[in-house]
Protein backbone atom coordinates (compact mmCIF):
# COMPACT_ATOMS: atom_id res chain seq x y z
CA UNK A 1 0.00 0.00 0.00
CA UNK A 2 1.41 3.48 -1.00
CA UNK A 3 0.93 6.11 1.59
CA UNK A 4 0.99 10.07 0.55
CA UNK A 5 1.49 12.61 3.21
CA UNK A 6 -0.52 15.54 2.52
CA UNK A 7 -0.70 19.02 4.06
CA UNK A 8 -1.01 22.45 3.57
CA UNK A 9 -1.53 25.96 5.20
CA UNK A 10 -4.61 26.72 5.96
CA UNK A 11 -7.22 27.62 3.62
CA UNK A 12 -5.52 26.13 1.22
CA UNK A 13 -8.33 23.47 0.02
CA UNK A 14 -6.93 20.29 2.01
CA UNK A 15 -9.79 19.25 2.92
CA UNK A 16 -11.81 19.28 -0.77
CA UNK A 17 -8.64 17.66 -1.97
CA UNK A 18 -8.79 14.76 0.09
CA UNK A 19 -12.64 13.96 -1.00
CA UNK A 20 -10.86 14.03 -4.48
CA UNK A 21 -8.43 11.08 -3.55
CA UNK A 22 -11.11 9.06 -1.64
CA UNK A 23 -13.24 9.40 -4.38
CA UNK A 24 -10.64 7.34 -6.27
CA UNK A 25 -10.20 5.10 -4.18
CA UNK A 26 -7.78 6.14 -1.55
CA UNK A 27 -8.67 5.61 2.17
CA UNK A 28 -8.31 9.03 3.72
CA UNK A 29 -6.76 9.41 7.76
CA UNK A 30 -7.66 12.98 8.94
CA UNK A 31 -5.33 13.77 12.35
CA UNK A 32 -7.26 16.60 12.83
CA UNK A 33 -10.29 14.18 12.71
CA UNK A 34 -8.76 11.92 15.10
CA UNK A 35 -7.47 14.38 17.48
CA UNK A 36 -11.51 15.57 17.47
CA UNK A 37 -12.46 12.06 18.19
CA UNK A 38 -10.08 11.32 21.04
CA UNK A 39 -12.01 14.29 23.06
CA UNK A 40 -14.94 13.23 22.53
CA UNK A 41 -17.41 11.40 25.25
CA UNK A 42 -15.51 8.36 25.61
CA UNK A 43 -12.61 9.47 23.91
CA UNK A 44 -9.04 7.74 25.14
CA UNK A 45 -7.49 11.29 25.49
CA UNK A 46 -10.56 12.49 27.55
CA UNK A 47 -9.09 11.00 31.02
CA UNK A 48 -5.55 11.38 31.09
CA UNK A 49 -5.99 14.87 29.51
CA UNK A 50 -8.56 15.77 32.58
CA UNK A 51 -5.85 14.54 35.02
CA UNK A 52 -3.01 16.50 33.16
CA UNK A 53 -5.46 19.94 32.92
CA UNK A 54 -8.05 19.83 35.57
CA UNK A 55 -11.14 21.34 34.43
CA UNK A 56 -10.82 21.09 30.92
CA UNK A 57 -13.33 18.18 30.88
CA UNK A 58 -16.93 19.09 30.48
CA UNK A 59 -20.06 16.81 30.21
CA UNK A 60 -17.14 13.77 29.59
CA UNK A 61 -15.51 15.55 26.56
CA UNK A 62 -12.55 17.86 26.82
CA UNK A 63 -13.73 21.41 25.77
CA UNK A 64 -11.48 22.76 23.16
CA UNK A 65 -11.59 26.38 24.70
CA UNK A 66 -11.43 25.35 28.21
CA UNK A 67 -7.79 23.67 27.14
CA UNK A 68 -6.73 26.11 25.16
CA UNK A 69 -6.72 28.64 28.33
CA UNK A 70 -4.92 26.22 29.82
CA UNK A 71 -2.44 26.17 26.94
CA UNK A 72 -2.00 30.23 27.47
CA UNK A 73 -1.36 29.69 30.81
CA UNK A 74 2.02 27.37 31.11
CA UNK A 75 5.04 27.46 28.60
CA UNK A 76 5.51 23.88 29.16
CA UNK A 77 1.23 22.73 28.57
CA UNK A 78 1.48 22.05 24.91
CA UNK A 79 4.79 19.35 25.58
CA UNK A 80 2.52 17.76 28.35
CA UNK A 81 -0.44 17.31 25.85
CA UNK A 82 1.46 16.40 22.95
CA UNK A 83 2.80 13.88 25.06
CA UNK A 84 -0.43 12.55 26.10
CA UNK A 85 -2.52 12.85 22.51
CA UNK A 86 0.62 11.93 19.87
CA UNK A 87 1.42 8.22 20.91
CA UNK A 88 -3.03 7.63 21.01
CA UNK A 89 -3.18 9.21 17.30
CA UNK A 90 -0.45 7.36 16.16
CA UNK A 91 -1.60 4.19 17.76
CA UNK A 92 -4.99 4.86 16.07
CA UNK A 93 -3.44 5.88 12.78
CA UNK A 94 -0.97 2.51 12.58
CA UNK A 95 -4.76 0.59 13.93
CA UNK A 96 -6.53 1.81 10.82
CA UNK A 97 -3.30 1.36 7.76
CA UNK A 98 -3.17 -1.96 8.94
CA UNK A 99 -7.16 -2.44 8.77
CA UNK A 100 -7.02 -1.05 5.24
CA UNK A 101 -3.99 -3.37 4.10
CA UNK A 102 -6.13 -6.38 5.53
CA UNK A 103 -8.71 -4.86 2.99
CA UNK A 104 -6.45 -4.77 0.01
CA UNK A 105 -6.05 -1.00 -0.37
CA UNK A 106 -3.44 -0.03 -2.73
CA UNK A 107 -3.39 3.69 -1.70
CA UNK A 108 -3.65 5.73 1.48
CA UNK A 109 -3.79 9.34 2.24
CA UNK A 110 -2.46 10.83 6.36
CA UNK A 111 -3.76 14.49 5.83
CA UNK A 112 -1.80 16.44 8.40
CA UNK A 113 -1.45 19.80 8.55
CA UNK A 114 1.71 19.83 10.46
CA UNK A 115 3.20 17.01 8.78
CA UNK A 116 6.82 18.65 8.35
CA UNK A 117 6.56 20.52 11.76
CA UNK A 118 6.12 16.97 13.22
CA UNK A 119 8.96 15.25 11.00
CA UNK A 120 5.95 13.15 9.61
CA UNK A 121 6.94 13.06 6.07
CA UNK A 122 9.80 10.45 7.02
CA UNK A 123 6.76 7.82 7.44
CA UNK A 124 5.68 8.05 4.24
CA UNK A 125 6.45 7.19 0.30
CA UNK A 126 6.04 10.72 -1.20
CA UNK A 127 4.11 14.20 0.35
CA UNK A 128 1.72 16.14 -1.62
CA UNK A 129 1.01 19.44 -0.62
CA UNK A 130 -1.71 21.55 -1.50
CA UNK A 131 -1.18 25.19 -2.04
CA UNK A 132 -3.16 28.51 -3.48
CA UNK A 133 -2.51 32.05 -4.59
CA UNK A 134 -2.28 33.95 -0.93
CA UNK A 135 -5.08 36.46 -1.73
CA UNK A 136 -7.43 33.54 -2.29
CA UNK A 137 -5.96 31.81 0.80
CA UNK A 138 -6.79 34.89 3.28
CA UNK A 139 -10.40 35.16 0.96
CA UNK A 140 -11.17 31.48 1.92
CA UNK A 141 -10.11 32.09 5.71
CA UNK A 142 -11.28 35.12 7.02
CA UNK A 143 -14.68 34.22 5.17
CA UNK A 144 -14.94 31.20 8.30
CA UNK A 145 -17.42 32.01 11.06
CA UNK A 146 -15.36 33.84 13.81
CA UNK A 147 -12.05 34.34 12.00
CA UNK A 148 -9.77 37.46 11.99
CA UNK A 149 -7.13 39.12 10.75
CA UNK A 150 -5.26 38.98 14.10
CA UNK A 151 -6.34 35.25 14.79
CA UNK A 152 -5.20 34.21 10.69
CA UNK A 153 -1.73 35.71 10.83
CA UNK A 154 -0.96 33.66 14.49
CA UNK A 155 -2.27 30.46 13.10
CA UNK A 156 -0.21 31.42 10.08
CA UNK A 157 3.21 32.35 12.23
CA UNK A 158 2.77 28.37 13.49
CA UNK A 159 3.22 26.74 10.10
CA UNK A 160 5.25 26.72 7.96
CA UNK A 161 5.74 29.07 5.10
CA UNK A 162 3.28 27.64 2.22
CA UNK A 163 7.04 28.44 -0.11
CA UNK A 164 9.51 26.06 1.87
CA UNK A 165 6.38 23.37 1.94
CA UNK A 166 6.32 23.24 -1.87
CA UNK A 167 9.89 23.28 -1.84
CA UNK A 168 10.05 20.29 0.38
CA UNK A 169 6.71 18.46 -1.77
CA UNK A 170 7.07 15.71 -4.16
CA UNK A 171 4.06 16.86 -5.99
CA UNK A 172 1.98 20.39 -5.76
CA UNK A 173 -1.84 20.78 -6.01
CA UNK A 174 -2.93 24.55 -6.54
CA UNK A 175 -6.22 24.61 -5.84
CA UNK A 176 -6.17 28.33 -7.39
CA UNK A 177 -7.14 27.28 -10.60
CA UNK A 178 -10.66 25.66 -9.77
CA UNK A 179 -12.10 22.04 -8.98
CA UNK A 180 -11.72 20.89 -12.53
CA UNK A 181 -7.96 21.86 -12.36
CA UNK A 182 -7.04 20.40 -8.40
CA UNK A 183 -8.74 16.99 -9.57
CA UNK A 184 -6.99 16.77 -12.50
CA UNK A 185 -3.64 17.03 -10.59
CA UNK A 186 -5.18 14.23 -7.96
CA UNK A 187 -5.97 12.08 -10.89
CA UNK A 188 -2.31 12.34 -12.12
CA UNK A 189 -1.02 11.92 -8.85
CA UNK A 190 -3.06 8.54 -8.22
CA UNK A 191 -2.28 7.42 -11.66
CA UNK A 192 1.76 7.75 -10.97
CA UNK A 193 2.16 6.54 -7.64
CA UNK A 194 -0.32 3.21 -8.30
CA UNK A 195 1.79 2.59 -11.74
CA UNK A 196 4.20 -0.35 -10.83
CA UNK A 197 7.15 1.08 -12.07
CA UNK A 198 7.25 3.72 -9.65
CA UNK A 199 9.70 4.63 -7.22
CA UNK A 200 9.19 6.15 -3.54
CA UNK A 201 11.11 9.37 -3.94
CA UNK A 202 11.25 8.99 0.11
CA UNK A 203 12.25 5.20 0.76
CA UNK A 204 13.52 4.05 -3.02
CA UNK A 205 12.49 0.79 -4.53
CA UNK A 206 12.13 -1.20 -1.37
CA UNK A 207 9.27 1.43 0.03
CA UNK A 208 8.57 0.35 3.56
CA UNK A 209 5.09 0.47 3.13
CA UNK A 210 4.52 -1.36 0.14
Amino acid sequence: MILLGLTGSIGMGKSTTTAMFADLGAVVWNADDAVHRLYAPGGEAVGPVGEAFPGVVVDGAVDRTRLAEALGKDETAFRRLESIVHPLVAQGRAAELDAARTAGVKLAVLDIPLLFETGGERAVDAVVVVTADPAIQAKRVLARPGMTRERFDAILARQMPDAEKRARADFVIDTSRGLEAARAEVEAIVAAVLDPSWISPRHGAASLSR
